[in-house]
């Protein structure tokens, strides 16, 4: 095993010179039109994948034997942990996580090189060429400051253990869905300095470069559903999102790249916003490099963080500045050469693209200024502020009602010129029926905040806009011809209508959750009843268990309606003696209305203890919205254009 460690480091560095040569070969051979040099881009990048891939390999193969003359795995790792979190644990720390990011960098990298068979050449090899720069980058980095192959002079019997609230299952696959969306976005930054440094933005750019975003997006899409999801079970505080600065690192790059996939059809249909759309390109992958910094560097504190080590910091810091800054610098020197060809008018499908861009990337920087603001203040006026969600509920959900607002017009319009009245014609019912069910909602709610029915009438609304863009493109005649061409719609268009349902969807949980949740906090004494939302609940017993490794003070409470027993639910306090932490495991009762949600807490005297109680109507409608829009991303990345247009158009032009 020791062998083969050492060997794993090798592997690394080697891989690290190889991704030089890549950085650096085809692109000369791209400027001076050596063929044999461009085509070096692919071995390398073949290369690099075969060889981070051993070191990822080995370095899990060591948690799984619990091999602790890696300090990493004495670090993060103890004999009596489970299997799935001795896996787990490879990326439940700072240094197995990076080494994890850089396997998924080389291996978006070959996909590139393995499936970019209809790229012109020279961009192939330019793309290629910096993304081996941003591999070479995050190479230098683990090497010089993280690296995950250090060695204990004398390995001790037993680890330290992993922090016990990642030792569960929506924590074990959340990182990986991340990094795959983070560094998914390195293929569009790649794509648009490539594209800068030919000169050369068009239609065929704007097809390459969308599946690659849109890969990124729906994997950004699970991994945050999956850390909200896992905030929502795991912490015991009954919510699922806490405008928390790593939440916020991950949710700025989905809303500029969510802006990136719809700006790219502009290009695509019409070579317009050309421009808007590189710049895009450079600020998604910005932002995940800046989300990266934010976990790893300490300055701001979160219980998702992964370091506190102001030198990585301060090496990500300036990795941030050389290729956000080195891009933004080399599209201000081109901008000449993004003159926009098509021409389109005020109301037009291209002007509600517009205004999804504005919306979403205004919305992304209320984000950003609201993580970021403490350490400014902190830094230049020497005060300690806290920016929390009251902030960023009355800063971002304007943007996002609007949004809602307009979706379904934007996705009426028609191309170059449209016609607000013709769209209204056809989405007119609808609005009626929102308003209509979110007025009698909020009638029969009894003078509730208006949250809960507006939530509701914007869900309906984009949810039966899309559904109405969808029947329209069947085109006319009978309701058996429709519906034939509706099944062989393409995927592209179903994908979207998905999208966009699973965003109203999600609207409607979050706003019904946030206003209709009912919350009950007391001492319960064992075997009394109480009432909280027309359910009876009773602590029956509690009793101490002895888990793999951990101590549980497991509760049984029993959930009563008018009539039956609904739910005997069992929540836990959890004690890890080798972490010397304890965790909270909340019971929850799941439902399609809504979600019974208990919380065991300290015990008191006489034998007492402290229960909370929430009642969260609809709370899986917001995972289920997100389960749309991931469902409708991949819908739309297996469309057989999306995968073959570019080819296809290579093709052509080569027959004419």
């Amino acid at each position: 095993m020791k062998m083969l460690i050492e060997l794993a480091h090798f592997a690394l560095i080697l891989a690290a010179v190889v991704a030089v040569v890549q950085m650096i070969i085809p692109m000369i051979g791209a400027q001076t039109d050596r063929r044999n040099w461009m085509a070096l881009a692919e071995p390398a990048a073949t290369s690099q994948v075969i060889l981070v891939g051993f070191s990822f390999a080995v370095l899990m193969w060591a948690f799984v034997q619990s091999d602790f003359s890696l300090a990493l795995v004495y670090q993060n790792s103890h004999t009596a942990k489970p299997l799935l979190y001795k896996i787990s644990g490879v990326w439940g720390n700072h240094e197995g996580s990076m080494l994890l990011w850089v396997l998924i960098l080389t291996i978006f990298g070959a996909s590139a090189a393995w499936f970019g068979g209809g790229l012109p050449e020279k961009l192939r090899a330019r793309v290629l060429s910096v993304q081996a720069a941003i591999s070479v980058a995050f190479y230098l980095f683990i090497l010089l400051t993280s690296n995950p192959f250090d060695r204990l002079a004398v390995p001790p019997l037993n680890g330290l253990d992993l922090n016990p609230l990642l030792q569960d299952p929506g924590l074990a696959f959340h990182p990986p869905f991340l990094y795959l969306g983070y560094v998914g976005l390195s293929m569009a930054f790649s794509f648009a300095v490539a594209a800068l440094i030919e000169g050369r933005v068009d239609a065929a750019w704007a097809r390459w470069v969308r599946p690659w975003t849109l890969a990124a997006w729906v994997f950004l899409t699970i991994g945050i559903a999956l850390g909200s999801w896992w905030a929502y079970y795991e912490l015991g505080w009954g919510g699922f999102w806490f405008w928390d600065p790593v939440e916020n690192a991950s949710f700025m790059p989905w809303l500029i790249a969510a802006a990136l996939l719809h700006s790219a059809i502009v290009v695509e249909k019409r070579e317009a916003l050309k421009s808007w759309t590189i710049l895009l390109a450079i600020l998604a992958f910005g932002f995940s490099l800046l989300g990266t910094f934010i976990v790893r560097s300490g300055l701001l504190t979160s219980v998702h963080a992964f370091a506190n080590d102001p030198e990585r910091g301060l090496f990500i810091l300036i990795i941030l500045g050389v290729f956000t800054g080195g891009a933004l610098t080399l599209f201000a020197a081109r901008t000449n050469t993004l003159e926009a060809k098509g021409i389109f008018g005020a109301v037009s499908r291209e002007s509600g693209l517009v205004l999804n861009n504005i919306l979403l990337a205004v919305s992304a920087f209320v984000v950003f200024v609201g993580t970021i603001w403490p350490l400014v203040a902190e830094m230049a006026f020497g005060r300690t502020l806290s920016v929390g969600p009251p902030f960023f509920d009355a800063a971002f959900t304007p943007f996002m009602v609007a949004l809602a607002l307009a979706l379904p017009f934007g996705s009426m319009l028609t191309w170059k010129r449209g016609s607000l009245r013709s769209a209204w014609l056809k989405l007119w019912p609808f609005a009626v029926l929102a308003i209509a069910l979110g007025t009698l909602v909020y009638a029969l709610q009894s003078g509730r905040s208006a949250l809960g029915p507006v939530g509701l009438a914007l869900g309906v609304w984009t949810v039966t806009g899309a559904l109405v863009d969808l029947t329209t493109r069947t085109g006319s005649g009978s309701l058996p011809e429709r519906m034939g061409r509706l099944t062989r719609l393409p995927g592209a268009d179903w994908g979207k209508a998905t999208a966009h349902i699973g965003m109203g969807v999600t609207i409607f949980g979050v706003a019904a959750i946030t206003a209709w949740q009912q919350e009950d906090i007391r001492i319960a004494q064992i075997g009394a009843p109480y009432d909280v939302g027309g359910y009876q609940f009773t602590l029956d017993a509690v009793e101490t268990v002895e888990g793999t490794n951990y101590i549980s003070t497991l509760a049984q409470i029993s959930v009563r309606d008018r009539i039956r027993v609904v739910a005997t639910l069992s929540p836990e306090k959890r004690f890890y003696p080798v972490a010397q932490m304890p965790t909270t495991e909340a019971a929850i009762r799941n439902g399609f209305l809504r979600d019974i949600y208990v919380v065991i807490g300290d015990a008191q005297a006489e034998g007492a203890y402290t229960v909370r109680v929430y009642i969260k109507p609809f709370a899986n409608w917001i995972w289920g919205g997100a389960i749309l829009m991931s469902l409708g991303g991949f819908m739309s990345l297996l469309d057989r254009r999306m995968r073959l247009a570019a080819g296809a158009a290579k093709r052509r032009k080569a027959a004419a």
